[in-house]
C-alpha cells in the first residue's frame, strides 16, 4: 500500500513539473509573438510614412491611400487591417522611433490606448505604470480617463 501512495505523489510531482515546462513554454510563445507583432506593425507604420514624405502626400490624400490600404490588406491577409489600425501603426512609428524600448512590455491594444493621450509626459507615466503595475487594458481605460 506505502509503494501506491509513493507512486500516486511521484505522478503528481511529475505532472507539476510538466506543467510548469508547459506553462513557462506558452508564456515565452505569447512573449514572442506580441514582440513579432509589435514590431510588424511599427515597421508597416513606418513604410506608410516613408511613402507619404517620399510622395509628399498631403492629409486628404493620405485618408485615402490609407482606406485604399485598408481593403486591399484586409482582402489579402485578413482581419486587423482596418483603416484605425493603420493610422495607429502610422502613428506609433511617429510617436515610438524606438520601438525596441516597448515591444518586450506591452502588447498592441495598450498602445493603440496611449496612442490617444497627446500629451508626451502623460504618456510616458502611462507606460511606466502598465509595465509597473501590470495592468491590464481595462484598468489603463480606467486609469486615463
Amino acid at each position: 500500500m506505502d509503494k501506491k501512495i509513493d507512486k500516486i505523489q511521484i505522478d503528481n510531482f511529475l505532472i507539476d513539473k510538466i506543467k510548469k515546462i508547459i506553462t513557462n513554454s506558452r508564456t515565452n510563445i505569447v512573449k514572442k509573438v506580441n514582440h513579432a507583432l509589435i514590431a510588424t506593425y511599427w515597421q508597416t507604420g513606418s513604410e506608410i510614412v516613408t511613402d507619404e514624405k517620399r510622395n509628399e502626400i498631403d492629409n486628404k490624400s493620405l485618408r485615402q491611400i490609407i482606406l485604399s490600404l485598408s481593403k486591399q490588406l484586409t482582402k489579402e491577409l485578413g482581419k486587423g487591417f482596418s483603416r484605425y489600425n493603420l493610422f495607429n501603426m502610422r502613428k506609433f512609428f511617429i510617436e515610438y522611433p524606438n520601438v525596441q524600448t516597448l515591444s518586450g512590455q506591452l502588447n498592441w491594444s495598450h498602445i493603440c490606448e496611449l496612442l490617444i493621450i497627446e500629451n508626451e509626459d502623460k504618456r510616458n507615466f502611462y507606460e511606466k505604470e502598465i509595465v509597473n503595475s501590470n495592468w491590464s487594458i481595462r484598468e489603463l481605460k480606467n486609469q486615463s480617463v
